[in-house]
């Protein structure tokens, strides 16, 4: 079997789906790509048993067939050689040899059949949505998403469906964010937790655009596709935690400040603050902020004040400076609005504006000043 394909087109796309490989492999075949060749289409297919992500081609071929090589060597071979067509012969023992303008190099290949196969999406509840929608939910939610292993509901994006709205939420136990879609309209309540690591290999692939991905899920996988990519992933078998009990309903004390201004004033005083706390403390009475830090071990200290809006009693609250840095990273608005209560309860921050689809809102739990 030969076929020739473009050397900068097959590296772009085993780019997008290099990173579901693992490094560390329970079985050698995870460590390859799988090609499939149907009809001058090349597909591509990635896995870690997990996760599974394919993209689709165009090459000229002579013929159908499938065959496995190894991802790493490929993937070195191909960001070593210029923009170029590419023939790859494949043998009957699924020895491979590409050859390029000025050489050739072999490959050793692998039995299609010992690659693991595509969970079946047959049973899925399907619904469609823009794919700049769900790209804007994964970067306002994934950041937050916990590491811990220990508590593995913890560890995707939480999946709320309800007749014509989906909402994303993630929490680390220290902070939550949660992200309404009212443009989206699954068409039945239903609710599911996404991994952390498929939804950074879509972040990577989706475009930026309106266009319409289809979107289904089974009691155990969720299936995304778009034109030539796919993807498809086991859902976390756990129970997210409660969040809306952790959303306090009042809040009283507001303060309305240039989001920019902070986030520059935050940066800063972090540098003074204790490296395993990033502990920064802010005082805010009448309109003025004040931004204090320090380091006890190095007699470290920083101090800031900056104008705001404050419409509450004078408080005095703690708050990790660099997870606070990248909620105000997740609000697109020119200025922000913290709503307080006591330095022991949790803060909300919310953008001036949102669009008019989609509704943010995001959770700080304060630290021991």
């Amino acid at each position: 079997m030969k076929f020739i394909v473009s050397s900068s087109t097959l590296l772009k796309q085993l780019q997008h789906i290099g990173g579901v490989i693992s490094s560390n492999t329970i079985l050698p075949i995870l460590e390859d790509f799988l090609f499939e060749i149907t009809d001058k289409k090349l597909s591509v297919v990635a896995t870690d048993l997990e996760t599974v992500m394919r993209v689709q081609i165009n090459v000229e071929s002579n013929e159908d067939g499938r065959f496995c090589v190894p991802a790493k060597i490929l993937l070195d071979t191909l960001k070593a050689l210029p923009d170029q067509p590419l023939t790859f012969s494949i043998e009957r023992n699924y020895a491979i040899e590409i050859t390029s303008d000025s050489g050739k190099y072999k490959i050793p290949g692998e039995d299609p059949e010992n690659f693991p196969k595509d969970p079946s999406d047959e049973e899925g509840n399907a619904f469609k949505m823009r794919s700049d929608a769900l790209l804007t939910a994964i970067n306002k939610t994934l950041f937050a998403v916990s590491t811990d292993d220990l508590r593995p509901a913890m560890t995707g994006v939480y999946f709320e469906l309800g007749l014509n709205e989906i909402q994303f939420v993630a929490t680390d136990a220290h902070r939550l964010v949660k992200y309404r879609r009212t443009d989206v309209s699954p068409g039945e309540t239903n609710n599911f937790i996404v991994p952390r690591k498929p939804l950074n290999v879509l972040k990577n692939v989706l475009p930026e655009n309106e266009d319409l991905l289809d979107i289904s899920y089974t009691n155990n996988h969720l299936f995304v596709s778009h034109d030539n990519i796919s993807l498809i992933c086991r859902l976390i078998d756990a129970r997210f935690p409660d969040y809306k009990v952790v959303i306090p309903t009042e809040n009283p004390y507001v303060m309305t400040i240039n989001k920019a201004a902070f986030a520059s004033a935050l940066r800063r005083v972090n540098v003074f603050a204790n490296k395993s706390t990033n502990l920064v403390g802010l005082s805010i009475s009448g309109s003025e902020l004040q931004l204090k830090a320090q380091d006890i071990d190095y007699n470290f200290e920083g101090d800031e004040r900056m104008e705001c809006q404050y419409d509450g009693e004078p408080i005095q609250i703690g708050f990790n400076a660099k997870f606070l840095s990248e909620m105000l990273g997740a609000a697109d608005s020119a200025d922000v609005k913290m709503e307080l209560s006591t330095p022991a309860k949790a803060g909300l921050i919310k953008p001036t504006e949102q669009g008019s689809n989609e509704d943010l809102l995001l959770l700080m739990m304060p630290l021991i000043l």
